[in-house]
C-alpha cells in the first residue's frame, strides 16, 4: 500500500469518526431535512443528458498558465466565484497546480522533464465512488442520476467533513462573507450566490447541462476539453480516451474520478 492510499485511508477513518458524532450533535431541525434530495437542476426539453459524464482535458493544447485563464475567467463568471483580495481564502472550482501536486501517485512516476514542469487544471472529479457524499450528514453533497456530485447550499451545516473526505482538495469553505467581494451587478444573476459557513465546488455546470449548454470551461476551450457520456462507447470522450495516452489523480484511491489528463 502506497504513501498516497495509507494517508487517504487515515483520512477516511477520522472522517468516519466525525461523521458520527457530527449526526448525534446536529439538531432535530436539520435532521429532519436529511432526506435524500433530488436534483437541484431542473432539466428543460433542449437538457444534455448522459448515464455518466466525464471531462477529458488535452493538456497538450495549453502552451501555459495564461492558456487556462480564459477558462478560470468564464467558469468563475458563470457561479459569482469571489476574489477575496489580501487573503488566502479564496474560493477554489476550477485552479492550476504542479503536476507533483496533481499527481503524486507511484503509477505517474518517470514522465519526461517538460510535462512534470507544467501546471495543471484541477477541478471537482465528480468520482464513481465520491467519499465526500459519504460523510456528508446532512446529505447536502449528493451525487446525481449522471454521475454529478452537486451542492445544496440550504443542506450545507459547514462541517466540513466533506472537505476531509474529499482527497482532491476540491472544495472550499466560505470562511468570509462571499457576497461582500463580489460586485454589486453579480456577473451572473441566474446562479445562486453562496453564504458565509458553507462549503462549494465545481459542479460540471449541471445547472447549464440542463438547458442544453455545456459547461463554462469547454465552450472556453474552444474544443481542448471534451466533454460527453463515458458510458457511451461512441462518445467523443470514448474516443479521445481510446485513442490517447491518460492520467487521472490518484487512481489508486479507487474512486474513480471523472475527470481525465491527455498528456
Amino acid at each position: 500500500m502506497n504513501k498516497s492510499r495509507r494517508s487517504f485511508l487515515k483520512v477516511a477513518g477520522l472522517s468516519a469518526f466525525a461523521l458520527s458524532s457530527g449526526v448525534a450533535a446536529l439538531s432535530s431541525t436539520a435532521q429532519a431535512a436529511a432526506t435524500m434530495p433530488g436534483s437541484s437542476y431542473k432539466a428543460s426539453a433542449a437538457a444534455l443528458k448522459a448515464k455518466r459524464w466525464a471531462m477529458v482535458i488535452d493538456t497538450r493544447a495549453f502552451k501555459g498558465p495564461e492558456d487556462y485563464q480564459p477558462l478560470i475567467d468564464a467558469c468563475h463568471k458563470a457561479h459569482n466565484v469571489p476574489t477575496i483580495k489580501g487573503s488566502n481564502q479564496n474560493i477554489k472550482w476550477f485552479w492550476l497546480d504542479k503536476f507533483d501536486h496533481a499527481f503524486p501517485d507511484d503509477i505517474n512516476d518517470y514522465q519526461t522533464a517538460g510535462i512534470k514542469e507544467r501546471m495543471f487544471p484541477l477541478l471537482c472529479n465528480h468520482c464513481t465512488n465520491p467519499p465526500c457524499v459519504r460523510v456528508c450528514p446532512t446529505q447536502a453533497t449528493y451525487q446525481m442520476h449522471d454521475g454529478i456530485v452537486a451542492m445544496d447550499y440550504h443542506r450545507c451545516i459547514g462541517c466540513r467533513f466533506c472537505m476531509a473526505g474529499c482527497p482532491y482538495g476540491a472544495r472550499s469553505f466560505n470562511f468570509m462573507d462571499p457576497r461582500k467581494h463580489l460586485p454589486k451587478e453579480v456577473p451572473n444573476p441566474a446562479f445562486p450566490t453562496r453564504m458565509i459557513g458553507v462549503v462549494e465546488k465545481c459542479t460540471f455546470c449541471a445547472e447549464r447541462l440542463a438547458v442544453g449548454q455545456m459547461p463554462a470551461c469547454v465552450a472556453a476551450a474552444n474544443g481542448r476539453i471534451i466533454f460527453g457520456d463515458l458510458d457511451d462507447p461512441n462518445s467523443d470522450v470514448r474516443h479521445a480516451l481510446a485513442e490517447n495516452y491518460s492520467i487521472r489523480r490518484k487512481p489508486n484511491l479507487g474512486t474513480q474520478p471523472g475527470v481525465y489528463y491527455l498528456i
